[in-house]
């Protein structure tokens, strides 16, 4: 079964970010998530600008842009104009007036677009927007920190966009507490593929590529 697999880099090892992304690279990660926060949107800061420059420089592996910020519409140019075609962009719609004219810049600056859905946030209140994106991130914590527990109302959210991916046309990402038993139920379901953060991936004291090895030999549920 084939699922992807994005290392969230705020849970890298930032005494040597380079040493982390070759390895990572190496080991066979499929793209690099990189969570940028405002302290705004969420109560919290995390990645920089310049560490969104320097991953996009270094690396060969496209890059997976989570922007946890207000009004992203103001500011989206400067993340595009670092960033390599092909490369995804997510924004949250309840952070934008109109997050339609948000994602078009997106696409015509030759990025994937995506929707990331918090917890609290209805498939039925962005169901237009499927329309016109090719990525949907679904939060399975709350944004804004990494190490939370799983909210388990939020396996409804998935129940109802699994099905309307072949009629919209896009794919479905998890993000946030993926621990083996969610991988394990999720993927054979039709999770197109998962953020990997602290849970199964980053402090384990094993190369990356034994953990993703691992990972993609999982024995999944029937």
């Amino acid at each position: 079964m084939q699922f992807e697999l994005m290392a969230s880099m705020m849970c890298a090892n930032y005494g040597n970010l380079e040493k982390e992304v070759d390895e990572l690279e190496q080991g066979g990660i499929d793209s690099f998530h990189i969570d940028i926060m405002d302290g705004r949107y969420v109560p919290n800061y995390a990645m920089s600008l310049n560490d969104l420059r320097f991953i996009a420089r270094h690396s060969h592996k496209p890059l997976d842009v989570h922007l946890m910020i207000e009004h992203p519409n103001t500011n989206i140019q400067i993340f595009l104009s670092n960033l390599r075609k092909g490369d995804t962009v997510y924004i949250h719609p309840e952070a934008e007036y109109h997050p339609s004219t948000t994602l078009q810049k997106i696409i015509d600056a030759g990025m994937v677009p995506g929707i990331a859905i918090n917890p609290g946030t209805s498939v039925e209140t962005v169901l237009e927007m499927l329309r016109i994106v090719d990525r949907v991130l679904v939060m399975s914590v709350n944004p804004g920190n990494a190490g939370q527990m799983f909210l388990p109302y939020v396996s409804e959210k998935y129940a109802k966009l699994l099905p309307l991916k072949e009629k919209f046309g896009f794919k479905v990402y998890w993000d946030g507490a993926c621990s083996a038993d969610k991988i394990r139920e999720f993927a054979p379901r039709g999770v197109d593929g998962f953020v990997l953060g602290t849970s199964l991936l980053f402090g384990k004291g094993r190369p990356y590529g034994e953990v993703l090895k691992s990972i993609r030999e999982f024995k999944m549920e029937d």
